[in-house]
């Protein structure tokens, strides 16, 4: 397991940057041990909530910890190292193990999953019968592949080889020419683009909306979860706050986060890369978590998980998924 960045961050370390001003507050705070993937999808509103003070207004203070995976993210946690953790598709894996509560959603990471190719003769999907395939089994990207497969009426087992690589090692493979296509997630796609220009997107999870919806959320430690819920929600509380600003301002917002967190993406490609994500407001979140929707989502991703892992008696979403602290803490 490879933790690729850890940085504590004071409310107010940040300057000011669009709208998203830094406030310094003295009272005593709780910790949280945050761990998270470096993708906007991801980690778009954990920063803007940094550099706003969302999280120390609400007496909060979050140890950020990066990962390359939702897969390290969850062993992290489970091994007691994490409190929380914030991660796309796999939030949908471990809590069906019993390992992990989700009580917060991101977004719908609608187009943040994409398969490129890089020979001409791959027109389509179904053309990739019989060739290699790099991604990140278990993941988001894998999620999204196999259902691109199914819908070309591909076995993804037997039509296809995939090649179980970490992201970056994946796209590297891809980028030299080692195998013909990858399914990755946003930001590699630029990675792909500089270094293959030649390389076509013939696909994203957008096609798949919303028969495969794949949710992007919080999940914390079974036991951190039952013993801390005030903090828990005061986190929800937060978030609500910057998901709201971020959607009211959402220039601004990008403007934000590429200027301070992804400096190496240019500003244009970063502000259409936030767009592969569909957001939604407090307020749309709260009726998506009260009529099922969201429980509905997640499980469409989880039955994925128990077939593709093997997990013999899944816990169903609406067990592992607790809508109630949100619904109780974002009125209206």
């Amino acid at each position: 397991m490879t933790l690729r960045r850890r940085t504590l961050l004071q409310a107010g370390a940040a300057g000011a940057v669009a709208g998203f001003a830094p406030h310094a507050f003295a009272q005593p705070r709780t910790k949280l041990r945050v761990g998270y993937l470096h993708t906007p999808a991801v980690d778009g509103q954990i920063w803007l909530g940094q550099q706003s003070g969302a999280w120390a207004r609400r007496g909060l203070d979050l140890e950020l910890i990066q990962f390359t995976t939702g897969l390290e993210l969850f062993q992290a946690m489970i091994g007691g190292s994490l409190d929380v953790l914030s991660t796309g598709a796999v939030v949908s894996n471990f809590p069906a193990r019993g390992q992990g509560r989700v009580f917060l959603l991101n977004n719908i990471e609608y187009a943040t999953a994409q398969l490129w190719v890089r020979d001409d003769a791959i027109k389509s999907v179904a053309d990739l019968k019989g060739r290699q395939i790099s991604t990140t089994t278990g993941t988001t990207a894998h999620v999204f592949l196999d259902r691109a497969l199914r819908a070309a009426k591909l076995d993804p087992g037997k039509d296809v080889q995939i090649v179980n690589q970490r992201m970056a090692e994946a796209v590297t493979s891809f980028v030299s020419g080692a195998v013909p296509a990858v399914a990755l997630w946003v930001p590699f796609d630029q990675t792909v683009k500089q270094k293959v220009p030649s390389a076509r997107k013939i696909v994203d999870a957008s096609a798949f909306f919303p028969e495969a919806a794949i949710m992007g959320g919080w999940a914390a430690r079974n036991d951190f979860y039952d013993g801390n819920k005030a903090a828990l929600g005061q986190l929800v509380a937060g978030w609500a706050e910057v998901n709201d600003q971020m959607l009211a301002n959402f220039d601004a917002a990008a403007e934000t986060l590429q200027k301070t967190q992804y400096k190496d993406v240019p500003l244009a490609d970063f502000k259409d890369s936030m767009k592969f994500s569909k957001y939604y407001t407090s307020a749309e979140w709260r009726k998506l978590y009260a009529d099922g929707t969201a429980t509905k989502w997640l499980q469409q991703v989880t039955d994925f998980f128990a077939t593709a892992g093997n997990i013999a008696s899944p816990v169903p979403a609406a067990k592992y998924f607790d809508p109630q602290l949100y619904l109780q803490t974002v009125k209206g």
